[in-house]
């Protein structure tokens, strides 16, 4: 999406068949992105800050101590000023299985020392298997203070 428009854009997973996808359809797109096989908790390897980071149904994941290690990953590629965009799971989805619930307060707390949580608006990530509608998510803006 961010090469689409015309934005230099590097995408991270620790699965070597999801990258191989995501390297597909760029190419089907005639888009062109950087696509690496990386662990989001050692961001800090990477040695490259960037303005925005783009988290699409990651941080509801991890369990408590790698929240606060993924955190840690993000603030070292993010410098001040920079945004943060995340889609995660939300607790307002009925139902006891699949992905983690995240509460707004598990969010703010996790990004409390050194970031600002502009937003968070209720929103859906489309599943195949969890909800035909759509599973409820909540879809955060945060800023790297």
């Amino acid at each position: 999406m961010a090469a689409r428009l015309g934005h230099e854009a590097t995408g991270i997973d620790t699965a070597q068949t999801a990258i191989a996808i995501a390297q597909g359809k760029a190419r089907d797109r005639g888009v062109t992105a950087r696509f690496l096989v990386w662990n989001a908790l050692q961001l800090s390897d990477l040695n490259e800050q960037f303005d925005s980071v783009l988290d699409s149904g990651l941080f509801h994941v991890f369990d408590d101590d790698d929240r606060v290690q993924y955190v840690d990953s993000l603030r070292a590629v993010l410098p001040p000023g920079g945004r943060m965009y995340m889609l995660c799971f939300s607790d307002r989805q009925p139902g006891d299985w699949g992905p983690r619930r995240v509460t707004q307060h598990e969010i703010r707390a996790s990004f409390r020392d050194g970031w600002q949580v502009d937003s968070i608006e209720a929103s859906t990530i489309g599943t195949l298997n969890l909800d035909p509608h759509g599973a409820r998510a909540w879809r955060v803006s945060i800023s790297r203070t």
